[in-house]
């Protein structure tokens, strides 16, 4: 194999920098401009490009290749062929139709991706990216990149904790051209003086704390439940899907210490009395300092959820805190639950789910405006104006065979600023409930102060 001086300049020959002025997708006047596409069409220096890529890099360390679309494709496609690491492919965003994903290929839950770029500038495209292929159970620890335009990027991301590791720089570039009589002086020192005024600083999102979102809120019932969050150290919401008024009544006792709320499902109640079922429960979420969340997911006409919310055997708003409610009845049909917090239905954790980005984004303006309104359950990120619930959280990422998609602590909370962990056969199904409600508790407060 050549040098990597002598490869650099076989790749410049097919066009891949051009030197002038340059109007980047930013706004920004450059003087120069990188497109790394050409070098998939040169079937010789792809695969050297591969190889060298390779050594840079402990292959062992990982189990499946990404490339960031669309340049960094044809680079991931070939070092998997010379690394035998299998391909996983990103999709910019997912199909509306067929299986809908965004991640495409053969992985598993667990395992360690290497992520490849071709040009690095802010390193806002790769921090978008990462959220995504974590949000599928894969983690990301290296990122492989072919030129830093040295903007700032590689530093933001090795500041975040990621491995970069990079072909080349834009310095070295120069002085490749240079020695060659291909760049001159004064193109040189215009690139140099925009290097030092266009460090491109990319601030993340400064997530709100349990108090600052307190002191912001109006809602009685959402102050209560930040107020328990901060006193207890947790935000874990236990879900208790059990069938009986003795389990239910025995999981709270369990796990009351642990939770911020235990959240029911009343109706499956088999044997459900209302002075055998929820008084007691009611003393017991007095004696732990929890709230009770009725997961009854209202999707009807105003009328009738006032009806089912205040009226029949259950009686939901006079023992319920907080309430779950699909927003798809309108703004209108928000107005009846006036007893309990509202968290509005914005995604679901199943396989195949139908609240797609157009719906969330829909049903989130109606959770904004909508004072009764304190939250909302997604796994995806909202508002900061909204305290978000998070379901299919598990220590464990495997999913349960039924479309139940997990997701860990540590990623719902650096990922989507979650604000509270909802864990149900983690805990209801553990054989021992109190000791797995602690550890859920502890991993869910930690993840939450590692994102601020």
């Amino acid at each position: 194999m050549e040098t990597k001086k002598e490869f650099f300049l076989e790749c410049y020959k097919l066009g891949i920098i051009k030197f002038g002025k340059f109007t980047l997708k930013s706004g920004i006047e450059s003087p120069f401009y990188v497109d790394l596409r050409p070098l998939a069409s040169d079937p010789k220096i792809l695969k050297h490009l591969a190889n060298y890529l390779l050594e840079m890099l402990p292959l062992d360390n990982f189990d499946v290749i990404c490339g960031v679309p669309y340049a960094a494709l044809p680079m991931a496609t070939a070092m998997s062929l010379e690394s035998y690491i299998p391909l996983i492919i990103k999709r910019k965003e997912a199909k509306s139709y067929g299986t809908k994903k965004l991640i495409e290929g053969i992985y598993k839950k667990g395992q360690n991706c290497l992520l490849v770029e071709d040009v690095i500038t802010s390193g806002k495209s790769l921090l978008e990216t990462i959220p995504e292929i974590e949000n599928e159970g894969i983690s990301v620890s290296d990122i492989v990149v072919v030129l830093d335009r040295q903007q700032g990027g590689k530093e933001l991301l090795e500041e975040k904790g990621y491995r970069v590791h990079t072909l080349f720089n834009i310095s070295e570039v120069c002085d490749m051209l240079s020695e060659e009589n291909l760049l001159m002086d004064d193109e040189i020192l215009r690139i140099q003086e925009f290097l030092k005024g266009n460090k491109v600083v990319f601030e993340p999102k400064k997530r709100k704390t349990y108090e600052e979102k307190r002191d912001g809120t109006e809602h009685h019932i959402s102050k209560k439940l930040l107020d328990i969050a901060i006193a207890k150290k947790s935000n874990l919401i236990a879900s208790a899907d059990v069938l009986t008024t003795e389990e239910l009544l025995k999981l709270a006792e369990k796990v009351g210490p642990n939770i911020v709320a235990l959240k029911t499902h009343i109706d499956i109640i088999t044997d459900f009395d209302y002075e055998k079922t929820i008084v007691p429960l009611l003393a017991l979420a007095k004696k732990h300092d929890f709230l009770l969340m009725e997961d009854r997911k209202f999707a009807d006409i105003g009328n009738t959820q006032e009806l089912q919310y205040s009226y029949g055997i259950y009686r939901i708003s006079s023992w319920a805190d907080l309430v779950t409610s699909q927003v798809i009845g309108g703004y209108a049909a928000m107005e009846y639950f006036l007893n309990s917090g509202i968290i509005a239905i914005l995604s679901m954790s199943s396989k195949g789910t139908l609240t797609d980005k157009n719906y969330r984004e829909e049903a989130e303006k109606i959770a904004i405006e909508h004072p009764n309104i304190i939250g909302g359950v997604s796994q995806n990120e909202i508002s900061e104006n909204l305290l978000l619930f998070t379901p299919g959280v598990n220590l464990a990422t495997e999913g349960d065979g039924k479309g139940q998609q997990y997701q860990t602590p540590e990623i719902v909370f650096k990922n989507l600023h979650s604000d509270f962990i909802i864990v149900g056969r983690g805990i209801y199904k553990a054989e021992n409930a109190e000791k797995a409600s602690l550890e859920y508790k502890i991993a869910g407060w930690n993840a939450y102060l590692a994102s601020l």
